[in-house]
């Protein structure tokens, strides 16, 4: 028979955007068991309108890029130092760090070493490269959550505890996607086919990117003339970039560019080129075909692939544990390259291939919030237990 717990106090980092609405999930999920538990540490909006107490604004966190780090890496550094000081003045029943792992696995760490129960939710790469960080997580962490099944086989293979609890984008998007329907919302041709132009959501991504699959969609259309072009920027000065872009190098191709609509512009495509990243993931429970691109900076591309050994680069083959949608790596993205990749498939049967995409979104279709609710829990009457 399980303990009973008594008011629980739940400390929670999330250091973005992505964490902020796993976080608000989370505590949802943790309230409908425990509707008196108190959440705080550092959150943002969404957490924060469910009453959880932010001790930090999240922005503080919210830092990416090498150079952007190390001119706030004092001011991180003090935040850190502050958040430890409080939870171990505190001591809460337990301690999740939703990603952000260079923060979150340091004060995962500390805590750990005085006794405070830690849980990290949203494995970091590990399985990809620097494979050595899975001890530094093993002694930081009384339990990982992951939200893909092989992640939960490298840690296997390495006897660190880890729950895989599905992943919540799976939760919230259909099985079967009406295309026709889809493409009514965005007011286009529901009897056209669509495709989706999706270079990325960071500049660096749209520069090195949005020429080609611009270059990609106009032999496209030229071959296709009733293919209806679209695109997707997450804000208003990435959406003037990539028209920037399109005034030099596609300035008479018709294509209509949305602002923040990500999930809604792949529901209603039947096809995208789109860059490596979770944008894939989403993709593919879209039920959206694809052609995976990636590119990166000459340095960083002669750095990372010393240092990624993976067959694989996108989450769906990643998933599949096979090459079921292209990719195309660096020098191989060329318009001409990743027309050939995709024009078979606006022009055939693709039935089977979106079966298999409804097989894996049905596998990761778990509940993700409630099984890390309850795994969470699961680690608060351990330590109840001792």
């Amino acid at each position: 028979m399980r303990p009973a717990l008594s008011k629980l106090n739940i400390a929670i980092i999330a250091g973005e955007h992505s964490g902020d609405i796993l976080g608000a999930d989370l505590i949802e999920a943790l309230r409908q068991r425990h509707p008196d538990a108190h959440f705080y540490g550092i959150g943002g909006p969404r957490m924060q309108a469910l009453g959880f107490n932010a001790l930090f604004d999240m922005e503080e966190l919210a830092v990416m890029g090498l150079v952007e780090v190390l001119g706030r890496l004092p001011r991180l550094m003090q935040v850190k130092r502050e958040i430890v000081a409080n939870l171990l003045k505190d001591r809460p029943d337990v301690f999740v760090g939703i990603d952000a792992p260079d923060f979150n696995l340091r004060v995962e760490r500390d805590l750990k070493q005085a006794g405070i129960k830690t849980v990290h939710y949203v494995s970091p790469s590990v399985w990809a490269w620097r494979h050595k960080r899975i001890f530094k997580i093993a002694k930081a962490t009384n339990l990982v959550l992951s939200l893909l099944p092989f992640e939960k086989a490298f840690y296997d293979k390495y006897q660190v505890p880890c729950t895989f609890v599905g992943h919540t984008m799976a939760d919230k998007m259909p099985l079967v996607v009406d295309k026709a329907e889809q493409k009514t919302v965005l007011e286009l041709d529901p009897s056209r086919p669509v495709l989706a132009l999706m270079p990325g959501s960071r500049s660096n991504e749209i520069k090195l990117l949005a020429p080609d699959f611009l270059a990609a969609a106009s032999l496209l259309q030229q071959q296709q003339p009733e293919l209806q072009l679209i695109a997707n920027m997450v804000t208003a000065q990435k959406a003037a970039q990539f028209a920037a872009i399109k005034a030099q190098y596609a300035p008479h191709l018709n294509i209509t560019v949305f602002t923040g609509q990500a999930r809604q512009v792949l529901l209603a495509a039947d096809a995208t080129f789109i860059t490596s990243g979770t944008a894939t993931l989403e993709a593919m429970l879209a039920k959206c075909l694809m052609v995976v691109a990636y590119r990166a900076n000459w340095l960083t591309y002669q750095i990372g692939r010393r240092l990624v050994k993976l067959e694989h680069f996108s989450l769906p083959n990643l998933l599949a544990g096979r090459a079921m949608v292209p990719e195309l790596l660096q020098h191989q993205v060329t318009p001409e390259a990743l027309v050939a990749a995709m024009a078979p498939m606006l022009q055939t049967d693709n039935s089977k291939l979106l079966a298999d995409y409804r097989t894996i979104h049905q596998q990761i279709k778990c509940d993700a919030s409630a099984q890390a609710a309850e795994a969470i829990l699961e680690v608060v009457r351990s330590d109840a237990m001792a």
